[in-house]
């Protein structure tokens, strides 16, 4: 198969990826005898469309899938999409709004069904993507986290926890975004610091001409005060506690409590206590047994009758509030609160204050802290008959604590804790039309009944009529199951044994609590067991400014734009294209085009993948450089030619396979094969470790530096003069070990290493297979590391860089051509041919002693070089002086260090005796190049 002069890596891409998987080479070979190796891939929303952050961690999963399969393991990479409820509402909904249409216009049904034609149709843009990025998933094995499979999982998961005691319906504080109508995780809430202001309010002492100052950043909620805590240790307020305060513009009373959540020393010193308006107040008024007063609607308007509920959710009846309020949204509240509390007297001051405002990150709006009924899961709790005593939580805990789930980098396991060891009840329901409808039906006296179905239900009630609970599940509860419920449970499968635990979870730090967590949680309650062993948590690839990448600030990438390229026009489009802030369009288009004033260039699949893979240091965030990606572009094209090259030299000629012919291996050749044992082993140990930018390192230093620019060229020289056993070792070792290094390479590169494996491994009796993704991982043989040829090609490497340190103090131009004289062992002359090459010498010669004369000298090793050129004599002294003094340097260091007693009695001894070699080799040097000067000058 003839090579194409050039690397054009479209056409390569698609061809190999439909190979591949009409082959069937993405699925397990599910044999029981070798390992096995599974990975979840994290399910994108179905909303989305491929990142930088889904290349950069599809690029670790990729690449451990990859390699292990090429170990022969039984290798599974599960591929699925998450139903990203509130993403996909919103997506449709604004769909329908430019209809003029609302959700409720249609119905419940009729919405649903709109949702899955819309997914239907635009859902697999992400999966098509993960091909371009050469992902080697099962697709056989795909899921959607709202298939029926799934759905009936799902299903099944409630009614056990509920039936376990373990989900149960109750009121309780939940972020709540008033825009959508639904409560939201923590991880849908952006903390945006914003100008804001410190209200100081004056309560009244009951009884008293005295009067307490209460500073909050939130007036309009005061409304609801149930008390007005102090620190317990505070003696300015310690007169103060259990007497009564009258709440401004209520005529209610409340208490003064002592609370160790008050700190002292942060505005007055005094806080009002507002549980139904705040988390931190909720737990205050929990320990204190106050009421909840909730004053607000959950559209985040004031209400006319605050509701009144015990902890328990108990209601307790109503207030009335000012009529005037009712009604007005919170920003309208709190300006009338505070114009009345002016007027009334009760306002002291007012002061500018930073403060962090929580915000919805797919509506911009203010997430309220709001008493609602939500339904939970207890994660403290252990569950009715559980056998092993334990809640939910603390196996989560003890699947860490005892090792079997290990987190790289190790302190990701502080994250976890604090978060596991703090962790309150989840709330899993959201007030949404799209999702898994909550299994839970209500009759007219409102008594719920959970089941799998609504005929059970119905069988449950005694056929009273039911009504179907509204909310669905939030979607982190069908993610958390996908360790198992894509194995085929609860039924005892080949899957479920082979497959869980699986091997790792590839994932960014900002779900550990969200999805790692859950899922520990979820497979050690319902297996028994843990549902990965290794969890590698990545950075963030942020832009090349190191700013987080987000569609609102226009910096975001789009891979496949860096694969095939993309013109600045429809560039700039797509990124001032649905900015939560349009006004920011004529900014991002300017910079867009001041950094990519001609477009992006085509990168190819392969260059990008190494690119991330260089990237991949524990736990580090990443500064996109695209010069990076143009550097690895050149790199492929560096690995494409110097294949070409190797076919030239090496097609329809003998290239070693007959064994039985004889074999000539100069040390060049031992050299370059020992190289590859090192790379093999260190490739294999970084890829062990999840050190992707080890394993990269090592692969482009090999090819590049060793293999293309060191061994071709000396293969030239050897092809060239050698004998035909000489020439039959140097073809067999340029194609053997550029077939073993494709196989190395092909788990980072996989498209351009199948197309190059594909010409080279015939010829290197290699091609077992149909396909390089299957060909065997290249195993490192310790024993084929020549200690000889590796020092006889340092000596040599350190003859060639006098040489080529020499012309270029002499300032000889590449075409100028000059005679090399050495002086030195007789071993030297080994490598004149080749020095002639790379030395670009019109001849070189062992003398007993080089010419007493002006010409330049360099010191190798034991070997003195004479380029037989004239020189400017003042030129060359001025060279020598400058060798002189970095050599004097290095021995004066070297000097000191064995000179201090205490380093050489607490060092290694080889580190010791490594210097000392190391001080008489510079001292042999600086004898040599002294004397040379001594001559010149003389």
């Amino acid at each position: 198969m003839e090579l194409a002069k050039s690397f054009e890596p479209g056409d390569i891409e698609r061809r190999w990826y439909d190979q591949w998987e009409q082959a069937g080479h993405f699925a397990p070979n599910m044999d029981e005898t070798r390992p096995s190796f599974a990975i979840q891939l994290p399910p994108p929303n179905v909303t989305g469309t491929l990142h930088m952050g889904h290349a950069f961690n599809q690029t670790i999963m990729d690449g451990l899938t990859r390699f292990h399969r090429m170990k022969g393991d039984n290798t599974l990479w599960v591929p699925g999409t998450d139903h990203a409820g509130i993403a996909t509402q919103i997506v449709v909904e604004r769909q329908l709004a430019e209809q003029g249409i609302s959700r409720h216009d249609l119905g419940r049904d009729a919405f649903i069904r709109k949702v899955w034609e819309w997914k239907d149709v635009s859902g697999g843009t992400i999966t098509s993507q993960m091909r371009r990025v050469g992902c080697s998933v099962d697709w056989s094995n795909e899921y959607f986290t709202m298939d029926d499979t799934r759905a009936g999982i799902v299903t099944d998961v409630f009614v056990r926890l509920y039936r376990q005691g373990l989900i149960y319906r109750g009121k309780r504080l939940v972020n709540w975004d008033p825009k959508l109508g639904t409560a939201v995780s923590d991880l849908e809430v952006e903390s945006v610091e914003e100008d804001g202001h410190m209200w100081h309010i004056r309560y009244p002492v009951v009884g008293s001409e005295a009067s307490i100052v209460v500073a909050t950043t939130r007036p309009e909620t005061m409304l609801g005060d149930v008390a007005v805590a102090v620190n317990p240790g505070d003696e300015r307020y310690a007169h103060l506690v259990g007497q009564m305060l009258e709440l401004p513009l209520t005529g209610r009373r409340i208490p003064v409590i002592a609370d160790d959540y008050v700190d002292a020393a942060f505005g007055t010193g005094l806080v009002k206590i507002t549980p139904a308006h705040d988390f931190n107040d909720y737990q205050v008024g929990k320990r204190h047994g106050t009421q909840l007063i909730n004053v607000m609607s959950l559209q985040a308007t004031l209400l006319a009758k605050a509701q009144v509920f015990a902890f328990d959710g108990t209601a307790e009846g109503t207030i009335d509030l000012p009529a005037a309020y009712a009604g007005l949204s919170t920003a309208d509240a709190r300006k009338a609160i505070v114009a009345d509390l002016d007027a009334q007297g009760f306002l002291v001051e007012v002061k500018p204050h930073k403060l962090m405002v929580p915000r919805g990150d797919r509506t911009g709006s203010v997430i309220e802290p709001m008493l609602t009924d939500q339904w939970f899961v207890a994660m403290s709790k252990v569950g009715d008959n559980d056998p092993t005593g334990k809640s939910i939580a603390q196996k989560a805990i003890d699947a860490v604590a005892s090792g079997e789930v290990r987190f790289i980098p190790e302190n990701w396991v502080n994250t976890y804790n604090q978060w596991m060891n703090n962790i309150q009840d989840w709330c899993i329901s959201r007030q949404l039309w799209w999702g898994h409808q909550i299994p839970a039906w209500y009759d007219e006296d409102g008594r719920c009944y959970v089941a799998e179905t609504e005929a059970e239900a119905l069988q449950l009630s005694g056929g009273k009529p039911l009504r179907r609970d509204e909310d669905v599940l939030d979607t982190w509860f069908s993610s958390a199951l996908v360790p198992f419920s894509t194995m085929g449970w609860p039924a005892d499968t080949a899957a479920l044994r082979a497959f869980v635990p699986s091997s790792v979870l590839v994932t960014g730090y900002e779900i550990i609590f969200f999805w790692v967590a859950r899922m520990i949680m979820m497979t050690t309650h319902f297996l028994g067991k843990v549902p990965f062993r290794d969890v590698y948590i990545h950075g963030i690839v942020r832009d090349h400014e190191g700013k987080k990448m987000s569609k609102s600030e226009g910096n975001v990438i789009d891979p496949v734009d860096l694969i095939d390229g993309i013109a600045l026009e429809p560039l700039v489009k797509k990124r001032t294209t649905g900015l939560r802030r349009p006004e920011k369009a004529p900014q991002i288009a300017k910079a867009t085009e001041k950094l990519f004033p001609e477009g992006i260039p085509a990168y190819g699949t392969d260059a990008l993948r190494f690119t991330m893979a260089s990237y991949a240091s524990l736990g580090r965030s990443v500064n996109f450089d695209f010069k990076r990606a143009e550097g690895y572009r050149n790199f492929c094209n560096k690995l494409w030619n110097a294949t070409r090259f190797v076919m030239m030299n090496v097609e329809g000629q003998d290239c070693g396979q007959d064994e039985s012919l004889p074999l000539s291996f100069s040390f060049v050749d031992r050299w370059i094969i020992g190289r590859l044992q090192q790379a093999e082993a260190e490739v294999t140990e970084a890829l062990d470790s999840y050190r992707f930018d080890i394993a990269a390192q090592t692969i482009y230093e090999f090819i590049w530096n060793e293999y293309c620019d060191w061994y071709l060229e000396l293969a030239k020289v050897q092809i060239q003069n050698g004998d035909a056993a000489q020439q039959r070792a140097t073809r067999r070792t340029l194609v053997r070990v550029l077939e073993t290094t494709l196989r190395l390479t092909h788990p980072l590169m996989p498209f351009i290493t199948e197309e190059l494996w594909q010409t080279v491994a015939p010829l290197a009796n290699a091609r077992h297979t149909d396909s390089i993704m299957i060909a065997r991982w290249p195993v490192a043989q310790p024993e084929k590391i020549d200690a000889v040829a590796n020092a006889r090609m340092d000596a040599f490497k350190d003859m060639v860089n006098a040489i080529r340190n020499l012309r270029g103090e002499m300032n000889l131009g590449p075409a100028v051509k000059a005679p090399l004289l050495v002086e030195g062992p007789a071993d030297y002359a080994d490598f004149l041919p080749y020095a002639r090459l790379l030395g670009r010498l019109s001849d070189a010669a062992m003398v007993d002693k080089l010419p007493e004369d002006d010409a330049p000298v360099a010191i190798s090793g034991t070997a003195r070089l004479m380029l037989k050129v004239e020189i400017d004599k003042d030129a060359e002294c001025a060279r020598l002086n400058k060798e002189i003094a970095k050599l004097e340097g290095e021995v004066a260091k070297l000097s000191g260090k064995l000179g201090n007693d205490a380093y050489v009695a607490r060092a290694p001894a080889h580190l010791v005796e490594r210097d000392k070699a190391q001080l008489a080799e510079f001292g042999a040097k600086l004898d040599k190049t002294r004397s040379q000067l001594a001559r010149l000058q003389g």
